[in-house]
């Protein structure tokens, strides 16, 4: 029983070689359908995402259910994506053709549905968006980005800080004081 568990029935070459095969194809993959199936997952794209694992399992390990297998198999996808990673890093323009650029979705609290459209982005889930980080209408958003990892990056527009509006309200309130003060000195004037 313990020798089955361990025994691989496909050479140990093929079991590097389709981990990493599978996973750069997945790289190109999702670069090519876009940042949206990284940014927000709707129902559909939960569904693609679960069936994409299954469906890429058998292609990794072939007809091997080995333990040894699977180690091989997990050692082969870490080992890439350490690789890719790094290599990665080391080429910031080899790194900005495969991980694509951003998209600015909304400037100055208008949004730009040429961008949203490329990214397949409803007026409902962009709202989803601005909701998740606390703003209520685009055009409190000086800036909305989706990130070429499928994050969404928002600025506020900027409002007065919390010092000139005090400032302001003093003012206001010495202003209506002086206001008050004429007031009363007209109002004992007719008495």
């Amino acid at each position: 029983m313990i020798e089955s568990m361990f025994h691989l029935p496909v050479p140990v070459l093929e079991k590097i070689l389709r981990p990493v095969i599978v996973y750069l194809c997945l790289i190109l993959f999702l670069r090519i359908f876009g940042k949206r199936e990284l940014a927000q997952l709707n129902p559909f794209d939960l569904v693609v995402l679960l069936c994409l694992s299954n469906t890429v399992q058998n292609s990794i390990i072939g007809d091997d259910n080995s333990v040894s297998g699977g180690v091989i198999g997990v050692f082969s996808l870490l080992t890439i994506n350490w690789l890719l990673t790094r290599w990665l890093f080391r080429s910031p323009k080899l790194s900005k053709v495969l991980e694509g650029s951003e998209t600015v979705l909304i400037r100055h609290g208008v949004v730009d549905w040429i961008a949203a459209k490329k990214e397949a982005l409803t007026e409902l889930e962009l709202r989803s968006v601005l909701h998740k980080q606390g703003f209520t209408d685009f055009t409190e958003i000086e800036k909305c980005v989706l990130e070429s990892n499928g994050n969404f990056y928002m600025e506020g527009i900027k409002s007065m800080s919390d010092d000139a509006q005090r400032a302001e309200l003093m003012r206001e309130i010495k202003s209506l004081a002086v206001e008050v003060k004429e007031l009363k000195g007209m109002l004992a004037a007719r008495e």
